[in-house]
């Protein structure tokens, strides 16, 4: 695949699915940062984080604050909300994990789009967030 590929038109689960690893690669780093070392400590304090009830939370906070996300943001996370997955989450509700995917398909969207310095914003917002509201 080429850089110049459009990846807006990859369909919601493709994006959910590397958005999921491009996050969790972010938030390892802050934890590592952090001091965390130990992988007990580590894969606990990630959850707060990375769990689809922690992203879901995150996006309705997203949703709600004016003009925080563009509209071709809003158009993946729609597109990766609806998606039609054939697996459900071991510890979360259809409609969380839902918006979770949503979540992860416009991270993913970010990171294959190469929109690395919004990436960082939102996901920077994220962990401001999780940390300030004891999400």
């Amino acid at each position: 695949m080429t850089d110049d590929k459009n990846w807006s038109l990859l369909n919601g689960l493709a994006l959910a699915y590397i958005g999921d690893a491009a996050y969790e690669v972010f938030i390892r780093e802050h934890l590592l940062k952090k001091g965390f070392t130990k992988p007990n400590d580590l894969h606990r304090k990630a959850t707060y984080y990375v769990s689809a009830k922690a992203q879901a939370v995150l996006m309705q906070k997203m949703l709600r604050k004016e003009e925080f996300l563009t509209e071709e943001e809003l158009l993946i996370y729609k597109r990766g909300r609806n998606a039609k997955s054939h697996t459900t989450a071991k510890n979360a509700d259809v409609t969380t994990y839902r918006i979770s995917t949503g979540f992860e398909a416009m991270m993913g969207y970010l990171h294959l789009s190469k929109q690395r310095e919004r990436l960082e914003e939102i996901v920077h917002w994220c962990m401001a967030t999780v940390e300030e509201e004891g999400l």
